[in-house]
């Protein structure tokens, strides 16, 4: 089997998509012998980098900004795929071609975009999701990162359930673990100045993410134990304010909580464990997952984890977080005190936290995605 995969994401490791795109070709190319993967990757001065020795990759050359993505993804990457003799095509991402010579697999990591009303105001982000939206239900089949996700596909792409499969992500235990560095640990407290105990959250600041209702739930958790353990909010910072972008300075400002909180701003990937690992918990308030990576990735670090009941964040915690309702700021604030004063409670979570995480891997996740590789070619004989 010859596989094109869309590496559009490739260099951003950063995003979920391009860590997504990463770990399948890692995965495929240890495990399955008889599988020669292309990468098509645009044109740019950055060449990808870390790809294995035996992954070969395509470029096309593309045009500046999304006009140039949107041509990549309906024209060029099709079209690479015939260049290259691929059997079957992977867009790990929201955005398949309409039309492709080969079969395409396309993942649809979630439709935050489509169900958020701030999202979908602008006629780029409408126009873009009405395009990708037809040619998923052209494809030959849709990957979901969960069956939340899955359930959003067929209600709002209105893509039959057979055409779907949910395939849940994993985690990097060699990388998301217990274990200590004690070099590169005393490094990266030193490099984001990390005090002795703090509360993390480690995410992006788009609307949906919640943090607006993490700093009011923060607002009663400050006067008591915010100056022995300050809240820290890691990841980039927004520059400009806007309607998918609050003003979070402002509203910290607003609830007095300036002495409780802490910007440590972006932070590199190999540094997120030690961070995860050091806080005495992980808070992610988030309103809409296709997935929720970053609570399982702390819970593999041994780290209590409070999130909420929404979309997929219950199906991957399970009973191993402290799960609330988004907008119920105090019983957030509750949870987050009892992860640091009740010592038990925090230690049940982190025992049942490590057991969770250990069902998650990316050999899984590969396994299960070539499994449909297949079942799509067989469908075509």
């Amino acid at each position: 089997m010859h596989l094109a995969m869309n590496a559009w994401f490739w260099n951003q490791s950063f995003t979920g998509s391009g860590q997504y795109t990463r770990q399948l070709v890692y995965h495929f190319n240890r495990l399955i012998n008889d599988l020669q993967i292309t990468l098509i990757a645009p044109a740019a001065d950055q060449p990808l980098e870390l790809v294995p020795p035996s992954v070969n990759v395509h470029y096309v050359p593309v045009r500046p900004g999304h006009v140039g993505k949107v041509a990549f993804e309906q024209r060029g990457f099709p079209l690479a795929c015939r260049t290259v003799g691929a059997d079957i095509a992977h867009v790990p991402y929201w955005g398949s071609p309409l039309r492709s010579p080969v079969p395409v697999v396309v993942t649809i990591h979630d439709l935050t975009t489509e169900l958020i009303p701030e999202y979908r105001r602008g006629i780029k982000t409408r126009g873009y999701n009405a395009l990708v939206g037809a040619a998923a239900r052209g494809a030959s089949h849709v990957i979901t990162d969960s069956f939340s996700s899955k359930l959003d596909v067929i209600d709002h792409l209105k893509i039959p359930e057979d055409d779907i499969t949910a395939i849940y992500l994993g985690v990097d235990h060699a990388v998301y673990n217990t274990d200590t560095n004690l070099i590169l640990d005393m490094a990266v407290k030193q490099q984001y100045d990390l005090p002795d105990f703090y509360i993390l959250y480690l995410g992006g600041y788009s609307i949906h993410k919640n943090v607006m209702n993490l700093l009011l739930a923060w607002s009663y958790v400050g006067d008591a134990l915010g100056i022995d353990y300050p809240l820290l909010l890691a990841g980039k910072k927004p520059t400009k304010v806007s309607e998918t972008f609050p003003d979070y300075d402002a509203y910290i400002a607003k609830l007095g909580i300036e002495k409780y909180v802490r910007w440590i701003g972006f932070v590199e990937e190999e540094h997120k464990p030690v961070l995860l690992r050091e806080a005495m918990t992980f808070v992610f308030p988030s309103r809409a997952e296709g997935f929720g990576l970053p609570p399982l990735e702390a819970m593999a670090c041994g780290t209590p984890v409070v999130t909420t009941d929404c979309t997929s964040l219950p199906e991957v915690v399970g009973d191993a977080a402290f799960t609330v309702n988004p907008d119920e700021e105090r019983r957030m604030g509750g949870a987050i005190i009892s992860t640091i004063t009740q010592d038990s409670f925090a230690a049940d979570l982190r025992e049942k936290g490590l057991k969770r995480a250990a069902e998650f891997t990316w050999e899984l996740t590969a396994h299960e995605t070539f499994l449909v590789y297949d079942q799509v070619l067989t469908d075509l004989d």
